[in-house]
């Protein structure tokens, strides 16, 4: 059984290392590790429909899709990862696994003071607040359970990243459920830093493992994974199911009402309707527009490449843009 800490804070590498481990370690596997700002949603979720996309972007905020189900968390180095992984396992009824994996962390908090428990299928509370979601993932007999714990993590922008709005997305993409939430750090009986934390989770949760260091090629694998996956917009956004999206705003030169389908992570079926003025017929523009992957860096390129103010007077491609998020 190995114990890994890691100290990188890359949620990229982060998570192609969680899938590395899943994929080729055989080694049941205790690993603590943190994220810099990131959100990261959950395999099967519409990634635009959980996040405020002006904040996000204003903010330089990294969107990750990681490999397990469940809904988007915001991590900043407030917050702790944990993932337990093991071999030889059959995929039981998951609320028996989630209990099993959960156990460890919630012991090392009652050894510290803290009641907290398991509330739901995968959720942890204290006081009936969460402070720690739970999602898992198999790989043939391998099974990887990993969770956030909100130690001293950033509530405000906690708050800002994450924006569900149901309003605007529609389609089968599975919707975050946002809960009240707590951070572990006001409810210790004697203070800690997070630093201090992990150290005590590492000693306690992982006092039968033993420590392991990634080898050269551990670490030349996962950052080869990291380039060809989780640093791409193709798998962070394009792997998003099927979805739609409608919106309208008021401009000085008129309204726009946009309405598009996303399939394979591109554009179709895109209509425009509203009382703006425009030079070219807007059934061309659409037609240019389709086939666009739906990232905002694509979008703003094929704007200015058609020259959409020749589309839309008195509306700047910068505005057109935040039009399709």
């Amino acid at each position: 059984m190995l114990l890994i800490y890691d100290i990188t804070t890359d949620p990229n590498w982060n998570l192609a290392a969680e899938e590395y481990l899943l994929e080729n370690f055989s080694d049941s596997v205790f690993r603590l590790w943190r994220n810099a700002d990131s959100i990261i949603v959950g395999r099967n979720q519409n990634a635009y429909a959980e996040i405020d996309t002006e904040w996000v972007a204003a903010n330089g905020i990294p969107v990750v899709r990681r490999l397990s189900g469940g809904g988007a968390v915001f991590h900043d180095l407030g917050n702790v990862n944990f993932s337990f992984f093991e071999s030889g396992i059959s995929r039981k009824e998951s609320n028996e696994m989630f209990r099993r994996y959960t156990r460890p962390i919630l012991d090392a908090l009652h050894s510290l003071g803290v009641e907290a428990y398991l509330e739901g299928r995968n959720d942890l509370v204290i006081d009936g607040k969460k402070f720690s979601g739970n999602a898992m993932c198999f790989s043939k007999d391998r099974v990887m359970q990993h969770g956030t714990l909100l130690f001293s993590a950033s509530m405000n922008s906690l708050a800002k990243a994450l924006k569900e709005r149901p309003e605007k997305f529609d389609g089968k993409a599975v919707k975050s459920h946002r809960s009240r939430v707590t951070n572990i750090a006001e409810h210790l009986t004697e203070k800690m830093d997070v630093g201090a934390f992990m150290d005590y989770l590492a000693d306690y949760v992982g006092r039968e493992y033993r420590p392991y260091s990634w080898s050269e090629a551990d670490l030349h694998s996962i950052e080869s994974l990291a380039g060809s996956k989780y640093r791409k917009d193709s798998w962070n956004f394009g792997a998003s199911p099927k979805y739609g999206l409608n919106k309208v705003k008021k401009f000085p030169a008129g309204l726009v009402e946009i309405s598009f389908d996303v399939s394979s992570g591109k554009i179709s079926a895109l209509e425009i309707r509203g009382d703006f003025f425009f030079n070219k017929p807007v059934e061309e523009f659409c037609n240019l527009m389709c086939g666009v992957e739906h990232t905002p860096e694509k979008i703003s390129g094929r704007l200015n490449e058609v020259a959409a103010g020749d589309y839309f007077l008195g509306i700047s491609p910068e505005e057109l843009t935040l039009l399709f998020f």
